[in-house]
């Protein structure tokens, strides 16, 4: 994490190589660094990335180069706890996200928030959905995550010239981490969080999981229920079980004050 507001304690964790940030209030720290003027890109960590970047070199490092990593997926939180010993609570991307957007309100910042990504329109009922919420809340524009070459270069275009704070970015994993660390010098003050599949979410096109699934871990098997295609991507799973036990047993999950 390159230069962290100091106000809030940070304790930096590896799993399985990879950082993983735990604080107790990650929107504290995200308005600080709009506050501040700092950029940073926000990665919701859970198994099946961890496992895509054992193969891809490149997301591996966009990883290890975001200011802020998060325990989203249920697999990185009992990895932190069980061979840790951390005292973590799991912090669901779409979860960070709206929390941060709430703030903006409370805190009265004028912050401009951009939405990129989904399928054509679901951006758009997105930020529908946020501004029957909080009227309040300054949304600069929606662009869909399905365009041509030419629309992409007019998307970055219009980012350069309005200078969002806050860019959520719905392309999946690991398109939008990728696509956030080649583009955010665009805006390099602002706060880009890859949010996946939340604009399905907020627009209405796909339930959450109920509560009791994520409390006990189980949100997975909800979204394999909803998209039964992606079947063989969960098989990450008891590859992310079997690389913890051979990290645990080499003692290579370490924790960085």
């Amino acid at each position: 994490m390159s230069n962290p507001p100091k106000s809030v304690s940070t304790q930096s964790c590896s799993v399985l190589g990879l950082p993983v940030h735990v604080m107790p209030n990650y929107p504290d720290w995200l308005l600080e660094c709009l506050q501040l003027g700092q950029g940073a890109h926000v990665v919701t960590l859970n198994a099946e990335m961890t496992m895509q970047a054992e193969q891809n070199k490149l997301l591996a490092d966009v990883i290890r180069n975001a200011e802020l990593v998060i325990p989203d997926g249920a697999g990185v939180v009992l990895y932190l706890r069980l061979l840790l010993q951390q005292k973590v609570e799991r912090a669901p991307g779409i979860e960070l996200a709206e929390n941060l957007l709430f703030s903006l309100v409370r805190s009265h910042s004028d912050a401009k928030v951009f939405f990129y990504g989904g399928a054509p329109g679901v951006a758009q009922q997105a930020a529908k959905y946020w501004q029957q919420q909080t009227p309040e809340l300054a949304i600069a524009g929606t662009h869909s995550g399905y365009h041509s070459k030419e629309e992409e270069e007019n998307l970055k275009q219009t980012l350069a010239q309005i200078q969002p704070q806050v860019i959520l970015v719905g392309l999946g994993v690991p398109r939008q981490e990728m696509w956030i660390s080649e583009n955010r010098h665009l805006c390099p003050q602002a706060i880009w969080i890859g949010v996946g599949g939340s604009f399905d979410i907020w627009s209405g096109t796909k339930t959450r999981a109920p509560s009791w699934l994520g409390n006990n871990n189980l949100e997975w098997l909800y979204r394999l229920y909803q998209e039964p295609w992606r079947w063989r991507r969960m098989l990450a799973l008891p590859e992310f079980a079997w690389k913890a036990i051979v990290y645990s047993l080499t003692g290579k999950g370490a924790v960085a004050h």
